[in-house]
């Protein structure tokens, strides 16, 4: 993404969420489904870390370290508006020393630059593909940076391949209104992934096909012998 695509996409999220961050959390949790059953399938190592791209306003860094007491969490958006609320939210918990946030776009971002680190044992995208341009891109991205044995996990809004039409076409329109666009092509694009790199994909159809959850795992260093 240029400079001019990074300022113009973060001026349209500050946009959106200037006013909404403020009740995110509270109005989110009943249409963003699927993100706690993620937060509970992290696992991540003993003293591992995880990244998760397009924190927000940090409510999954918090729920994940407060669960997983000794792994290190980082985060990063490209909204300085919901970084606002996530560093306020962090500050206040006894996890602020396990949890770092920071600016950057998905398309640019580099861990050692930001992070001071090359690799993640975990890497998290909750709700954040729809939300991006290029986000195949930055998907494909974040493969260079997920440790051996690593684990990509996803939970993204699916087709509604199984729900009324109605409801799909009413989902998508109030969607739209928000710049999120569900990614069809989000299960080709992963095995294709998961094809040039070794991994394994995990895939599942939530509530009907409302959401969709998806882990990509890299064999261990040892299995690519």
């Amino acid at each position: 993404m240029s400079s001019a695509g990074h300022t113009s996409h973060a001026s349209l999220m500050d946009g959106i969420y200037r006013h909404q961050r403020h009740v995110y959390d509270l109005t989110r949790y009943c249409y963003l489904l699927g993100r706690d059953r993620l937060i509970a399938d992290l696992d991540p190592p003993a003293g591992g870390s995880v990244l998760e791209v397009g924190c927000g306003t940090g409510r999954n860094l918090l729920a994940a370290a407060t669960r997983y007491l000794d792994a290190h969490f980082f985060g990063f958006d490209i909204s300085t508006e919901m970084l606002k609320t996530a560093r306020r939210s962090i500050a206040a918990t006894r996890m602020r020393d396990r949890i770092e946030v920071a600016e950057a776009s998905a398309l640019t971002f580099i861990p050692e630059q930001v992070f001071g680190r090359k690799e993640f044992d975990r890497i998290v995208f909750s709700y954040a593909l729809s939300m991006m341009s290029g986000w195949q891109a930055a998907l494909a991205g974040s493969l260079t940076m997920l440790a051996a044995g690593g684990k990509i996990l996803i939970v993204e809004f699916g087709q509604c391949e199984s729900l009324p039409r109605w409801f799909k076409r009413g989902q998508f329109r109030w969607l739209d209104l928000f710049h999120v666009t569900p990614r069809a092509d989000l299960e080709t694009i992963m095995r294709a992934l998961a094809s040039s790199h070794g991994a394994r994909m995990e895939w599942q159809s939530l509530y009907r096909g409302y959401a969709w959850r998806a882990n990509l795992i890299l064999p261990q260093l040892a299995d690519r012998a």
